[in-house]
């Protein structure tokens, strides 16, 4: 059985880049896409980067019961399509949910042994500096998402493990590390090597 990972972090701490480099260097590993209600960025692609959808379509959606998880972020709404999540593990493919501790909660409902991992910031200031960089959003903005980030940090002990994003290759090698371990327990290990296991016990 393929693993699920969730990784979570307050907006600026990293995490879209660090997720896209982990997945560059790591083999049968992929992000789920999930749907959300707000606008594209620049470079953001429909299906790549997110399923871009009107509320009257997300809402449709979540009322079939299509959503392995849903959660409102400021003012949109996101969510992880229940059989896309499905399909990839079937095909044994480990999958990384982007989601927040809102969204974790709603997952282990129905996967009880996904692995989560939080990432937060070396210091407020280094967070400040981040949102502040994007060139993207106006001071009032960054108040409110520096706000919601420590309000989000608050559940940071409902994970797994936590990684902490000073310097980027560290954080990287945390991030695989951490996949690397979960590929050497002894249930996947049992079944990946079912037949040698089956020859060494026969001696």
């Amino acid at each position: 059985m393929a693993n699920l990972f969730i990784i979570a972090a307050p907006s600026g701490c990293g995490k879209t880049s660090l997720v896209k480099a982990l997945i560059e260097k790591t083999d049968n590993l992929c992000v789920s896409v999930s749907h959300t209600t707000r606008t594209a960025r620049s470079g953001e692609e429909h299906g790549k980067n997110y399923f871009f959808v009107s509320k009257n379509e997300f809402n449709q959606i979540k009322d079939n019961n299509g959503f392995i998880e849903s959660a409102q972020v400021f003012d949109n709404h996101y969510g992880s399509a229940k059989q896309t999540v499905k399909d990839l593990l079937l095909k044994g493919q480990d999958v990384i949910l982007e989601i927040d501790w809102q969204g974790a909660r709603q997952v282990e409902k129905s996967f009880p042994n996904i692995i989560s991992i939080f990432i937060v910031p070396p210091s407020v200031d280094a967070l400040r500096e981040r949102l502040t960089g994007r060139g993207q959003d106006d001071a009032s903005i960054i108040e409110r998402r520096m706000q919601d980030a420590v309000s989000e940090m608050q559940h940071y002990d409902e994970f797994d493990y936590l990684v902490i994003n000073d310097d980027f290759d560290v954080a990287l090698n945390d991030l695989s590390a951490i996949i690397h371990s979960q590929r050497l327990n002894i249930e996947q290990q049992s079944n990946k090597h079912r037949g040698l296991l089956k020859t060494l016990l026969a001696v």
